[in-house]
């Protein structure tokens, strides 16, 4: 299927364990539908849904990842003990998100194609994921109102922003970005479209600082059941915001920083990038829309194509922040994580405004900000530098 206005070629199928992989083409001869990329995969996996065999030696339904309730938070806590076991750091020839290798025996990958342009699949070791059948009731552990818990519903992908696996997202064309964001977009509105869902979380985690457990480029999706607490904690603000002004908080909040001026690192025609004016990491920055918009979903193709290029330039931006501006070609691969913070699926879409917020650990060459005492335990900040300090060097760092 072409996606309208993209010149992007949508292709779903099934991994051997039911898993659904879908391949987002924008090279030819796929994307005109004169080829199709691999769509079986011949790995001999169980259905990832069989029942499991127990200790004794019995089976029994296959049990998903469970949610527990803070009750002195009223956060909701995912327990997912199977992720204990997985991927971490393989060796080149055991990387399971490469393509399969020409002429070789199938190994265990997760991509059957010998080449791809961006692939998103289900995560093989999810935090959330819905059972079939399954009751998606709470029920009370331990025979005590108090402890709630339920099944952690949603779905967990991967997003492959290139088939090499020593690139980063920096490294790919402003065509293949826009494929990246075509994508992001398709799975936002897909899975907003589950019955469980209540909001899509897309980032992407890069560096082992920042603890990924595969180096090669890509991303997650996460379809949460419940509305996080970042989330939650932002509608609140927003919405406080909307009763006593009648405004919205996020267009409120980009038009003063564009006011003050100090904190814009890059202008372009759909967006804006600027330091915030409370910016807590020692490197961040946050990508703006000039439009209001709830959602990846509701931008317009002209802000989709705008927004490739724009976010390149961010990133390349990032990683000459820490570098030596002497020596020619230098530079320090940043660790970041880059969250796209969307309205969730039902609640709150008229208080929030999209937006990409891109943060950093590394506060100097080889030197990290550890979260101690008082951001882990009070989950209050203290900024290790200043957020015009942060901008004056991304502004520096202009072609």
């Amino acid at each position: 299927m072409l996606i309208e206005g993209s010149g992007v070629r949508r292709t779903s199928t099934r991994l051997a364990d039911g898993r659904e992989l879908i391949y987002f083409d924008d090279s030819e001869p796929f994307v005109s539908g004169g080829a199709t990329r691999r769509l079986d995969d011949p790995r001999p996996l169980a259905d990832r849904f069989a029942p499991v065999a127990g200790e004794d030696g019995v089976e029994r339904p296959f049990v998903g990842p469970e949610l527990r309730l803070d009750v002195l938070t009223g956060d909701w806590v995912p327990m997912a003990s199977h992720r204990m076991n997985r991927t971490f750091l393989p060796p080149a020839d055991a990387n399971p998100l490469a393509p399969a290798k020409p002429g070789s025996a199938y190994s265990d990958g997760e991509i059957p194609a010998e080449d791809y342009d961006v692939v998103v699949f289900e995560n093989r070791f999810p935090s959330l994921m819905t059972v079939p059948g399954a009751s998606a009731e709470p029920w009370h552990a331990d025979g005590e109102e108090l402890f709630t818990a339920r099944p952690a519903t949603g779905r967990c992908e991967v997003i492959c922003f290139s088939p090499d696996p020593d690139a980063s997202l920096k490294d790919v064309s402003p065509r293949r970005m826009r494929t990246i964001v075509e994508a992001w977009t398709d799975r936002t509105r897909e899975l907003g479209a589950l019955p469980e869902v209540e909001q899509v979380y897309v980032f992407e985690n890069r560096g082992k600082e920042i603890g990924v457990t595969l180096h090669h480029p890509h991303g997650q999706i996460y379809a949460f059941s419940y509305v996080t607490p970042r989330t939650r904690s932002m509608i609140d603000q927003a919405r406080a915001h909307r009763e006593r002004t009648g405004r919205l908080l996020g267009r409120d909040a980009l038009e003063a920083e564009l006011r003050a001026g100090t904190r814009v690192v890059l202008e372009s025609e759909h967006w804006v990038a600027y330091v915030p004016f409370a910016a807590r990491w020692p490197v961040e920055v946050h990508l703006a829309p000039r439009r209001d918009v709830p959602d990846l979903p509701a931008l317009t193709p002209g802000e989709k194509d705008d927004l490739a290029p724009f976010y390149l330039e961010i990133l390349r931006r990032l990683d000459l922040f820490f570098a030596d501006d002497d020596v020619p070609g230098d530079e320090v691969t940043l660790p970041y994580i880059a969250a796209w913070h969307q309205a969730p699926v039902r609640e709150g879409r008229e208080d929030l405004r999209l937006h990409l917020q891109v943060f950093s650990v590394l506060r100097a060459r080889g030197r990290l900000k550890y979260l101690a005492g008082v951001e882990s335990g009070m989950a209050s900040w203290v900024s290790d530098t200043t957020p015009e300090r942060i901008a004056k060097r991304l502004q520096e760092l202009a072609r």
